[in-house]
């Protein structure tokens, strides 16, 4: 089993308070994170505040760009992987994208996962682009097929729905020979994409079991189109940590957290399926339940937990608990 840290890219205000991290704090985490034994950093990707969030605090949450930040951790580190988590897809066209992408990639020698969702919050989409009647996931199976195309052909052109171009030589390609390009959403639509153009799937706050059923479903999708999944296909869920001596302990910091309150406020749109039952959702408890929980999730097909989000409320905090989490779980697990 791999290990990733949730970096704090666009958490301020949903899953953590506003203030949380400044960009030292947020680089700090990342470095933190490869001295400890995680093995990839994730960062989601915000535009704008979500209107739940500027209800909650008088402060702008600071929403940092995840591939500069990337790649500036890519310069501060030598061994951890840089992932997005995702990027968003209406955020940027894809050509755009594949030069990041594949820039990021060459810059840390080969250290970037590519995931790509449609993003939790449509207003965003909607702020940059007001009355616009674009379909997210129509407009998601153009790019995710767009981008396969740009990352990999000297000559690169593609005709969709909602996405064209015509003869755009882009390079450098990335280092990697195969880019990890990763689906990520709980929605069939996201699963369908990572059945039939993906290399991995990152799915959110679902229980082992679930995840197990997920990669039936991408395996079913994949087979009945007449693809093989590569071998290293990765299940890569998000989930949330609270480790704690006790379970109680463990709860009640979960309770506490800023985490908690974002997860909640998901229960209408992205989440709405996994509300409640939260300790089968995520990693809550003293280590050796957690250490439980990790296998039952490797023995579903999960390669990596990636995106984990600790429910702290300040950087020290985290550091702590990424401490604990490192000496108790990830060396135990290994």
């Amino acid at each position: 089993m791999r290990f990733g840290l949730a970096v704090p890219t666009g958490t301020e205000g949903m899953m953590y308070p506003v203030p949380y991290a400044d960009p030292d704090d947020a680089v700090r985490l990342a470095v933190e994170a490869e001295a400890l034994g995680f093995d990839s950093v994730w960062g989601n990707d915000h535009v704008s505040t979500q209107a739940y969030v500027r209800a909650e605090f008088d402060t702008p949450p600071r929403f940092y760009d995840p591939y500069l930040y990337l790649a500036y951790v890519a310069a501060r580190t030598s061994t951890i992987r840089l992932a997005t988590a995702v990027t968003v897809m209406t955020f940027r066209h894809p050509v755009v994208v594949a030069k990041m992408a594949s820039t990021l990639d060459q810059l840390s020698h080969g250290r970037f996962l590519l995931g790509l969702g449609i993003g939790a919050y449509r207003e965003e989409t909607e702020a940059m682009f007001p009355g616009t009647t674009m379909h997210r996931g129509r407009y998601a199976d153009d790019f995710i097929q767009a981008i396969n195309v740009l990352l990999t052909e000297r000559s690169s052109s593609f005709a969709g729905e909602y996405i064209k171009f015509a003869d755009v030589e882009s390079y450098p390609k990335p280092v990697q020979a195969s880019l990890p390009v990763l689906s990520g959403g709980n929605a069939p639509g996201s699963k369908r994409r990572a059945a039939l153009h993906g290399t991995g799937w990152i799915p959110a706050v679902l229980t082992p079991a679930e995840v197990a059923a997920g990669i039936a479903e991408i395996r079913g999708i994949a087979a009945e189109a007449g693809r093989t999944l590569p071998d290293d296909f990765e299940v890569a869920p998000q989930l949330s940590v609270s480790i704690g001596r006790t379970r109680e302990e463990a709860w009640e910091r979960f309770e506490r957290s800023q985490l908690c309150q974002h997860m909640l406020s998901l229960s209408k749109s992205t989440l709405r399926d996994q509300q409640g039952a939260w300790a089968e959702r995520n990693l809550i408890g003293t280590p050796d339940e957690i250490r439980e929980r990790v296998a039952q999730y490797a023995e579903a097909g999960v390669t990596t937990l990636a995106g984990l989000l600790f429910a702290a409320n300040d950087v020290p905090e985290t550091l702590n608990m990424m401490r604990e989490f490192a000496e108790h779980v990830i060396a135990g697990s290994r």
